[in-house]
């Protein structure tokens, strides 16, 4: 992989992936797209996501954002088409948003995208986009390191302003995953429009209200 990238480096624009939310049983998968204007800073803690805190990926983003030392962009896929594709694709369809609005914003000659995992967001070639997949790129390389912490920025923040129109989920604090918590939330008040129904636990007490239904 690295000979790769430094073989394409002097004549691509370098994009790094990823996404955020694949866990979660409420709202959108989230993914950005990153590419830097210049060599990142040391300063910058970069890392992935999951192993830091809210507070450091914020201040990773402000540092970016401060700097102007890259480019990013974010794409994301909804509820309802994480239940009509899978999350599987409905990731690559977050991940492929992203880069497609990075690439009408750069109009480069050719990208270099380097995505976190084994799979690419395209099915199909494209002549001015190659991409290569990278298990645990995350712990590796900077560009989707810096994509990892802007996704799961961005995704927090839309769980905060869920969390006023959804308060007894308290999405605030859960950020969308299936606490023990916001389980009892749904058996008290049941799913809300942007809970993915096909998920466990939501199609096991689906089921379970079919099966009540039936005894009655």
């Amino acid at each position: 992989m690295d000979s790769f990238v430094k073989q394409k480096r002097h004549k691509s624009v370098i994009c790094g992936v990823d996404e955020v939310g694949r866990g979660c049983i409420f709202g959108p998968v989230y993914a950005s797209c990153v590419s830097f204007t210049t060599r990142p800073s040391d300063a910058l803690d970069l890392a992935d996501s999951k192993s830091l805190s809210e507070k450091k990926r914020e201040t990773c983003l402000a540092q970016l954002r401060d700097s102007n030392q890259c480019m990013h962009t974010v794409g994301l896929a909804s509820a309802q088409e994480i239940d009509t594709y899978n999350i599987h694709n409905a990731s690559l369809l977050a991940m492929r948003r992203a880069l497609l609005r990075m690439t009408r914003s750069l109009y480069a000659v050719h990208y270099l995208v380097l995505v976190d995992g084994i799979f690419s967001p395209f099915t199909k070639a494209h002549d001015n986009i190659s991409v290569c997949s990278i298990a645990k790129g995350d712990t590796i390389i900077p560009e989707i390191q810096a994509a990892s912490i802007i996704a799961k920025v961005y995704r927090d923040a839309s769980m905060r302003d869920y969390d006023v129109i959804y308060p007894e989920y308290r999405l605030k604090k859960n950020k969308g995953y299936p606490t023990s918590l916001h389980v009892r939330a749904l058996q008290d008040y049941g799913p809300s429009p942007l809970h993915r129904l096909s998920f466990a636990p939501l199609c096991f007490l689906k089921q379970s209200k079919q099966c009540d239904t039936l005894k009655t």
